[in-house]
């Protein structure tokens, strides 16, 4: 059951409606590329062939199963494999968009990068790929890669400005020094370094940005914690007995959290930029992810195709504008000034 604070939060928080269309906007545009593969995939979403169901988009068959004699995965658009299903009173259904954001269209009618059509409704890069497929499964990557930066960064970055903050002293102390020292640390050159040694991919990536994506949320943390630390039901548990780790989880961090909160869309749009950029220059994914920093490498490297570097312009800049209204509403709604003035005028 929600709590009347969590509730007047709620309310505020649809009352900013830039920011509650904007979420809306999100997660029904999230929502949409979680089942990319049954959107954009150039294998059938379901088939019928010799009484048997077949959904080929999380299954692999081969195409001797379809009767066939290759030992391998039948190319569904080739017009023989087609022709082999029909015969034998098959049937297939193919995604609205009949592209993954891997596959190659064989069969244009004009070269590489081609421009919109029926056929492919924002185009192709120079490699025949279609473009509004790669944009739905980076769109995708690019949003589930900034949750799980976020959720890391903000484990690492409230655990350590929580023991900063109630311990206080020398580990206060030290470790403000070592923040600082991170904090210097130059991350894209670190970065740059690192892709020429590993070979980058998804988790490798997650894994070097979380190390350093965690320090915005210390200041913030240790600055609540050091508030909370000194209230009376605080100094009560403590002198109760209660364990300095109850104590915090319990006590402390739930005040905390609120501050923390208003953090984690901004948190989520510089994950998301971060990974763009290092796209774009060439050390993020591996070749041929999708992406939308390789999405506007292929516009800067094509210019002759201004359908790439737009539709990539535009997709980041809406996903990133969402994410600040959204990050602004949040903020607003835990604003605790905004609950005292919402009381006042009940």
């Amino acid at each position: 059951m929600v709590s009347p604070l969590n509730q007047r939060r709620l309310h505020q928080f649809k009352s900013n409606k830039r920011g509650y269309y904007s979420f809306i906007l999100f997660s029904f545009l999230f929502g949409i590329s979680l089942f990319a593969e049954f959107i954009a995939n150039d294998k059938p979403v379901i088939m019928y062939l010799e009484g048997q169901f077949y959904m080929p988009v999380l299954f692999d068959s081969t195409e001797q199963e379809l009767g066939g004699e290759l030992p391998i995965e039948p190319m569904y658009k080739d017009p023989f494999i087609r022709e082999l299903v029909i015969e034998k009173g098959g049937w297939l259904i193919m995604p609205p968009i009949p592209f993954s954001y891997q596959s190659s269209d064989l069969y244009m009618e004009s070269a590489a990068p081609a421009p919109p059509s029926l056929r492919h409704w924002l185009g192709t890069d120079d490699a025949g790929k279609d473009t509004l497929a790669r944009l739905i499964y980076g769109f995708r990557l690019s949003v589930l890669f900034g949750i799980s930066l976020t959720i890391l960064s903000s484990i690492i970055g409230v655990a350590i400005g929580a023991v900063q903050g109630y311990f206080g002293g020398y580990v206060d102390l030290f470790g403000q020094r070592l923040v600082e020292i991170w904090t210097g640390l130059p991350i894209l050159l670190i970065l740059i370094i690192l892709a020429s040694v590993v070979k980058p991919n998804v988790f490798w990536l997650l894994g070097i940005l979380t190390l350093f994506s965690w320090m915005p949320l210390v200041g913030v943390v240790r600055a609540e914690v050091l508030r909370t630390r000194n209230f009376e039901y605080v100094r009560a548990a403590r002198s109760l007995g209660v364990s300095d780790s109850a104590v915090i989880l319990r006590h402390v961090l739930p005040n905390a959290m609120v501050a923390t909160l208003t953090f984690l869309p901004f948190i989520l749009s510089g994950a998301v930029t971060m990974l763009t950029a290092l796209d774009f220059l060439g050390f993020g994914l591996p070749l041929g992810s999708p992406s939308l920093g390789e999405l506007l490498a292929q516009g800067k490297a094509n210019i002759h195709s201004p359908w790439l570097g737009l539709t990539g312009f535009f997709t980041l800049g809406l996903m990133l504008t969402l994410l600040i209204f959204i990050g602004e509403a949040v903020r607003d709604a835990l604003d605790p000034r905004r609950e005292i003035a919402a009381n006042y005028q009940v």
